[in-house]
């Protein structure tokens, strides 16, 4: 199971960016949807009633949900997504990341133009037309492979500089967790130009941003981490929620945006009334359900 799964806040079109994704990506699918109640909502959801809440989906192996919501928040490049082209997985590498690059950037915004750079004879970042940004990487045959989609930080805004402290306070909060490569700036050794680790056995990338950004993390994209049960929903929300939100959401002290919930929320969710008791929650109260402590 992936505990750690990134969520996109949608501006009402959840299921248009799913279907969107599953053209451009090869090995992408939707996976299932959940949606909203048709009664009991507050006054603000009351124009969603019966409508996706979640629309799943999956792209290399990574799962995504996309949370179709309003426009309150957008996506921006603080959170993104390495795209891993490896020669030894797609035959025609090049051609599938000049593919990728081409339905993405369509109607998007370029950041760091395709082409070859010192580190990958491939490489482009783009922001797609949902705010989305994606950075495309021809990985090289020497390299250890990686899986084909990482989540990836930018730490910028207030969180400039301390990329190699909340990585290093996420591998010792999660378990299951470990520090690997990490390259810093050769002006600043005190910043980070990459870094690689794994939270809960998955993988993902992080940089302190090079320059100044008008732009930091956000509910745009948040991270929804499962827990076994109240136990670990208390000690991942004491160490992450500098913060507190409704419905379990939470923002560390980096600014870096989590959903804390527990593995079998789906079932708790299932339970009269459940959504009016979750909308009454910061940290989530498993025995508030009036369900079990564990998942199935």
């Amino acid at each position: 199971m992936q505990k750690i799964i990134p969520n996109i806040w949608c501006d009402g079109n959840a299921r248009e960016m799913a279907e969107f994704y599953t053209g451009v990506f090869r090995s992408a699918r939707i996976c299932g949807s959940q949606s909203y109640p048709t009664e009991g909502l507050p006054d603000f959801q009351q124009h969603l009633a019966g409508q996706d809440l979640i629309v799943d989906m999956e792209i290399g192996g990574l799962q995504l949900s996309l949370i179709n919501a309003d426009d309150h928040y957008r996506p921006n490049p603080a959170v993104n997504f390495m795209v891993n082209v490896d020669p030894a997985e797609f035959t025609d590498a090049e051609q599938y990341i000049d593919q990728l690059w081409s339905a993405l950037a369509r109607e998007g915004r370029i950041l760091m133009d395709i082409g070859e750079y010192p580190f990958s004879q491939r490489y482009g970042w783009v922001e797609d037309k949902y705010g989305l940004n994606w950075q495309l990487i021809l990985t090289r045959p020497e390299n250890e492979p990686r899986p084909h989609i990482i989540p990836a930080l930018m730490f910028c805004g207030a969180a400039q500089g301390h990329c190699a402290e909340a990585v290093d306070y996420y591998c010792e909060l999660i378990a299951d967790s470990a520090v690997g490569r990490r390259v810093s700036y050769p002006d600043d050794p005190h910043q980070v130009m990459f870094s690689e680790f794994q939270l809960a056995g998955q993988w993902f990338t992080a940089m302190d941003s090079g320059v100044p950004q008008d732009f930091t993390f956000d509910g745009g994209i948040s991270f929804l981490i499962q827990a076994k049960d109240q136990t670990e929903i208390d000690q991942l929300w004491d160490g992450l929620a500098a913060q507190e939100q409704p419905c379990g959401w939470c923002v560390d002290r980096f600014g870096l945006v989590w959903q804390v919930i527990p593995a079998n929320f789906g079932e708790l969710m299932s339970a009269p009334h459940a959504y009016e008791t979750m909308m009454r929650m910061t940290k989530i109260i498993v025995a508030e359900f009036g369900g079990r402590t564990g998942p199935s």
